[in-house]
């Protein structure tokens, strides 16, 4: 298994790929996400791939077929006037094909989106998991990352 940016190729099975970690989201939260939908359309991801901002790493085996990605934005800080500028590496979504998990390609991903955090010279990464994915928190606590800010909802 190797990593590396996602190419046009890439964009039926990142589709594939979309529609898994969706379903995970709408089978926890189906007040909120559209069951056999995804978060990008194939334009939407065509456009991604000439970003240099929005980087979309793959973790691909020896026939050069994906089995996960990575979303990440490159984000620039302060949201106010009193923080302290700094650049981050947002990962929007990560996804392992649900075949090819407990194969540490999750972690593969992980490790690469954090050296090429260091590389772009970002001071963190950041990511968001939604309230009731325990399989996600879990994952990304082993990861060593930490809450950072909780965001809280009253449903009306």
């Amino acid at each position: 298994m190797r990593i590396r940016k996602a190419e046009k190729k890439d964009i039926p099975r990142i589709i594939g790929l979309l529609g898994q970690v969706l379903q995970i989201h709408a089978d926890i939260r189906p007040d909120v996400f559209i069951p056999d939908t995804t978060k990008y359309t194939e334009e939407e991801l065509a456009k991604f791939l000439k970003d240099e901002n929005k980087p979309i790493y793959v973790a691909v085996n020896e026939e050069d077929m994906c089995l996960g990605y990575a979303f990440c934005q490159l984000t620039e800080q302060p949201f106010s006037n009193n923080m302290v500028q700094f650049k981050s590496l947002f990962i929007d979504d990560l996804c392992v094909d649900s075949d090819a998990r407990g194969q540490h390609i999750g972690e593969s991903l992980f490790e690469y989106v954090k050296q090429e955090a260091g590389r772009m010279g970002c001071y963190e990464v950041t990511l968001n998991v939604w309230s009731g994915n325990i399989a996600a928190e879990k994952f990304y606590e082993k990861m060593g990352m930490k809450t950072k800010e909780r965001q809280m909802e009253y449903i009306l």
